[in-house]
């Protein structure tokens, strides 16, 4: 324990009472003993606040912070980095309702101990029945940032990337480095934190599966997954970092990619008949990245959307009889 370098693990919660003690019981099984955890409790109104203190009191490695007043979920994470220990040389977050396998530390660390120039490390990770975030070169254990960076934002396969808070460990100097780790207050910000820090270090990646995530309708994914807040996110990462990574022209292209992708999403949605708070919500997102939602372009993307059903009948065919064969109540 001597030897190994200091971990702060941070877990930010808000009603989390379902599924917070495993998590932290999934933190104080970890095979790496070096560390502190630190739970921040964003003005809980279940037993999450009870749960917590429960094991401060068991275990000394265990901390909790009581928000005074109520936070959004990223600033509620922002908090959470500004307590780490300064001696912590890294950082490991693990969301409230997920859990980490007992080596998940141990082997994160590990990487980060080869490969100093590795700033975020990432590894797979299980959802459900599915292995997330594959892709990665085997068996490279380094890429560089700008290598990485690049090829999220060429890539068209939308399971590739960094990965969640979950499954990454992040160099505690990168943490403790300005007001805020994550630089947005968007959902995404910890996909955006790593197109910021990968300006100036590596990214290692674990070949084994560290980690689980319950994805439920209470999640910040399943909430981004409905008003599918990743197009706008997309968009402010190409905008504000695609300049850094990509060439003039390539910069371009993926902006015009992502903003016809984007209003393509919304055609279907007027079709939809999505409510007030989805359009506001996307309204002000377009308005805040420099491209107001236009009335015509929404239209012609509607109607583009129209042309490619007529020309892919059967395919039109079969999502009409899903549509048709739903029973009220069952999605």
């Amino acid at each position: 324990m001597h030897n190994e370098p200091m971990v702060s693990v941070v877990t930010p919660v808000y009603n989390g009472t379902e599924y917070l003690e495993a998590c932290i019981e999934s933190v104080l099984a970890q095979t790496h003993k070096n560390f502190e955890y630190i739970i921040v409790n964003n003005c809980s109104t279940d037993r999450s606040l009870e749960i917590a203190a429960s094991y401060a009191k068991k275990d000394p490695r265990v901390r909790v912070h009581n928000n005074e007043t109520f936070v959004g979920v990223i600033a509620n994470h922002n908090i959470a980095f500004s307590l780490i220990s300064p001696t912590a040389k890294y950082c490991k977050v693990v969301s409230a309702d997920d859990i980490i396998c007992p080596e998940s530390i141990a082997r994160l660390v590990e990487v980060a101990e080869l490969h100093p120039s590795a700033g975020i490390i990432g590894s797979y990770q299980q959802s459900g029945k599915c292995v997330l975030w594959q892709g990665f070169p085997y068996p490279r254990a380094v890429m560089t940032g700008r290598e990485i960076c690049r090829q999220i934002f060429l890539s068209d396969d939308p399971s590739f990337g960094f990965g969640t808070p979950t499954s990454l460990l992040y160099r505690g100097d990168l943490v403790r480095d300005g007001a805020g780790f994550y630089p947005n207050a968007s959902a995404e910000a910890d996909t955006s934190a790593c197109f910021k820090y990968l300006k100036v270090c590596d990214f290692g990646f674990v070949y084994q599966v560290l980690c689980y995530c319950r994805t439920h309708e209470g999640t910040q994914t399943s909430k981004s997954a409905d008003l599918n807040r990743y197009a706008s996110s997309n968009l402010r990462d190409l905008l504000e970092y695609g300049p850094f990574y990509l060439s003039k022209e390539e910069c371009e292209l993926k902006v015009k990619e992502q903003l016809d992708y984007y209003y393509g999403f919304l055609a279907v949605n007027v079709i939809r008949r999505k409510g007030k708070e989805f359009w506001e919500f996307h309204r002000a997102r377009l308005t805040e990245l420099g491209y107001p939602l236009s009335t015509g372009k929404l239209l012609r993307a509607g109607v583009a959307k129209i042309c490619r059903e007529m020309l892919n009948p059967e395919q039109a065919v079969r999502k009409l009889r899903l549509r048709l064969g739903r029973k009220p109540g069952i999605h």
